[in-house]
């Protein structure tokens, strides 16, 4: 799960940490971390104090590593932090909004200060609004804004400047259902509308299931896990859903009889179970045979990957 030198092609790495350590003090923040970005849509997740906030921090060189090698779209970003700046966009979690600034004005502010020409800025800022939403609320104080709209001109601060990678800390927090749908929504658009990666720090597990293709988990300052989401979840966990019509009470019997393990009901009508089939049993005949047995109908019968929360919960312990 954290191979100690990620095997991803150098032009295509987005980020390459090597063996990277962050120590404040007695406490180490970071603990030889090795871990390289690819293309596209990244989480980063982690428990409280488990590096997360370090390592955003050294990569856009905001602080220095104690020890290791850092790489930021091929920059070293403790040697040249204002040349990482202007090719990457941050949306910090909490607010970063001046005050009796406009979005316009945050927005172009935010551009000219990546590098910007004042005119080109104020086009930039405008676009940006539009993108996310906020066209019609430009000229309005950001301080009047509710949460959710916060949200939207933080993001649209973040990518005024078109960057080529964009860290995202939190973008969903505190937002109701259909505004964090939105905000996700926006998040997987990046990459095909903009061109934009993503690294987007969370603990909102559902929210890397909808919209990322790789995980990196840090916990306590170590990296335990550096992986496609695919591989993470793994194919298959060897369990299926089964869902039946008839008696639940002789299908769990028959199902015991037969060598296999209901380990649970997923519903109140006990129609639907989790099913561990026989070791070596031949595709899920022994399934298919208990339900013969019981004299039940299968409605349902799918292989069943484990969720992120499952695999999240498994590195950690």
């Amino acid at each position: 799960m954290a191979p100690r030198d990620p095997v991803i092609g150098s032009a295509a790495v987005r980020v390459r940490v090597t063996s990277l350590t962050r120590r404040y003090g007695s406490v180490t923040a970071l603990d030889d971390v090795t871990l390289a970005v690819p293309p596209g849509r990244t989480a980063l997740l982690g428990p409280n104090g488990s590096g997360k906030s370090t390592l955003l921090k050294i990569l856009l060189g905001l602080t220095r590593a104690t020890s290791g090698q850092i790489e930021v779209l091929g920059i070293d970003p403790a040697r040249d932090p204002l040349a990482v700046r202007a090719r990457v966009g941050y949306m910090p979690e909490d607010d970063a909004h001046l005050p009796g600034m406009t979005a316009v004005e945050l927005c172009a502010y935010g551009a000219e200060l990546a590098g910007l020409p004042p005119r080109e800025a104020i086009e930039r800022a405008h676009a940006a609004l539009f993108y996310v939403g906020l066209d019609d609320k430009r000229y309005l104080p950001v301080e009047g804004y509710s949460t959710g709209l916060k949200q939207r001109a933080k993001l649209a601060a973040a990518i005024v400047h078109d960057p080529d990678l964009l860290f995202l800390d939190e973008p969903t927090n505190g937002l109701d259902p259909a505004s964090r749908d939105e905000m996700l929504a926006l998040v997987a658009d990046l990459k095909t509308r903009r061109g934009c990666d993503v690294v987007l720090s969370t603990h909102l597990l559902h929210d890397v299931e909808r919209v990322c293709d790789h995980v990196i988990v840090l916990a306590s300052g170590k990296l335990m896990a550096d992986a496609p989401l695919r591989q993470l979840l793994g194919e298959n966990d060897g369990r299926y859903t089964v869902r039946i019509k008839g008696d639940p009470d002789a299908f769990e019997r028959a199902l015991r009889a037969r060598g296999c393990t209901p380990e649970k009901a997923l519903d109140a009508s006990r129609s639907t179970w989790l099913v561990v089939p026989p070791i070596g049993a031949r595709d899920l005949d022994a399934v298919w045979q208990s339900a013969a047995d019981a004299g039940v109908q299968v409605r349902q019968l799918s292989s069943r990957t484990a969720s992120l929360d499952e695999a999240f919960v498994r590195m950690l312990t």
